[in-house]
């Protein structure tokens, strides 16, 4: 008599720490970023996906398909994106997609004990992408892990997607999976993106913002500083310029209560570098902007009115500005609150976790993105605790559990 699925996730403790610790051991960096100890450049996931996989056949799941994503920088000459499915009672497919990737571990001084060995303190785990991306991994093959042992079908079947390069654009990723399998994929089918929540559960992200990073080069004429009328100070028409450009905030100030802050927003961020000694006058300072807008006012507007605001400053102040975009990203088509995806994972946060879920918007970029720009629903989710990226990355074993219940849910598994 096999026990009901929940019952059997709560006992699969030990099943989530030796997942994470496998996972934590096999650090997945992309070759943009440094590797571990001398290991020089990121080696990239296919060390992680082969365990995955390994993993994957150990529980009776596959076929396993690869979708190798070309890369010369790597080893293996690619990235890796594995896809696998526990069929369900009828042709329709939740797919889970998590992303094998991590980001370096940074400063070494701030860890306690090794970022890539896994660290157990009762309910928290403690390793390198134990949050981001592998709390996502985990559930994902926990609740697979359920059906599976417990020899239950599901009313739908289970996708486990698991992509590469996340963290530095997705071009290797599911960007490339649905450029190069748009197949994989059924039109009926629902996704969940376990990358992003709060830790209350309440949070399933349906929307996102536009946006815009700019590179903002202000040029004068350097000269020695106790002769200022001989030169153009670049740093006073860059300090200038970005006092002026809280006026955006006036111009584009619509408001959509589906996002948190509701808002757009235009924010001054890094500063580089310009002259090395005090008594110079700067001929040029760069500075860039980082802007998150509202889906229903073009970048082209945006664009168009900080260079307005600039050509003020350029009457003003005597500076030229040059302008180079370092990043941007349309907004894709929200995913419809009342969707079959959104009703479901609510219901399943709902039964699990005793809270009413909510549908909102955000300012950052996710992988969904590119699932809603294909036409596909995507939301979301995850119970987490938002130490993605800092020292000493954590994760709790009690939500991985119950993220996996909801998954279990969303397929139909209340009461089984």
């Amino acid at each position: 008599m096999s026990k009901p699925i929940y019952e059997y996730i709560d006992s699969l403790r030990e099943s989530v720490i030796d997942l994470q610790k496998n996972l934590v051991s096999r650090p997945a960096l992309g070759p943009e970023n440094e590797g571990p100890g001398d290991m020089g450049p990121g080696q990239g996931e296919m060390v992680k996906a082969k365990y995955i996989e390994q993993y994957l056949d150990s529980l009776g799941i596959g076929p396993v398909v690869w979708i190798n994503a070309p890369d010369a920088r790597v080893p293996d000459g690619v990235r890796p994106n594995l896809a696998a499915t526990l069929p369900g009672k009828s042709e329709r497919t939740l797919w889970v997609i998590s992303h094998m990737d991590v980001v370096p571990s940074g400063d070494l001084s701030l860890w306690i004990g090794d970022p890539f060995t896994l660290r157990v303190e009762g309910d928290v785990l403690y390793g390198r992408g134990v949050e981001d991306n592998h709390q996502g991994i985990v559930s994902s093959l926990v609740a697979a892990k359920a059906f599976k042992d417990q020899d239950v079908t599901p009313d739908m079947g289970l996708g486990l997607l698991f992509v590469s390069d996340e963290e530095t654009g997705s071009g290797f990723g599911l960007d490339y999976v649905l450029k190069h399998n748009p197949d994989l994929f059924g039109a009926n089918d629902l996704f969940l993106v376990p990358d992003f929540g709060a830790s209350d559960s309440r949070l399933m992200e349906v929307a996102e913002k536009h946006m815009l990073w700019l590179k903002i080069t202000v040029v004068g004429k350097q000269c020695h500083a106790s002769t200022p009328g001989e030169g153009v100070n670049s740093l006073v028409g860059a300090a200038a310029f970005i006092m002026k450009l809280q006026e955006l905030y006036a111009l584009f100030d619509k408001k959509d209560p589906l996002f948190d802050p509701p808002i757009s927003t235009f924010e001054p961020t890094r500063k580089d570098a310009n002259v090395p000694n005090v008594n110079t006058v700067p001929g040029k300072d760069v500075f860039y902007l980082d802007c998150r807008i509202l889906p229903e006012y073009p970048i082209d507007d945006v664009l168009g009115k900080i260079k307005e605001i600039g050509a003020s400053v350029m009457r003003s102040y005597g500076v030229t500005l040059e302008y180079e975009v370092v990043q941007r990203n349309e907004a894709a088509q929200p995913t419809d609150v009342q969707s079959e995806v959104v009703t479901k994972l609510a219901d399943g946060i709902k039964n699990v976790y005793g809270v009413t879920a909510k549908p909102q918007g955000i300012g950052g970029g996710t992988v969904a993105a590119f699932l809603r720009r294909a036409g596909h629903p995507a939301v979301v989710w995850s119970t987490c605790i938002h130490n993605a990226h800092q020292p000493n990355e954590r994760s709790l074993i009690s939500a991985q559990l119950g993220d996996a219940k909801v998954i279990a849910h969303m397929l139909g598994a209340a009461g089984k």
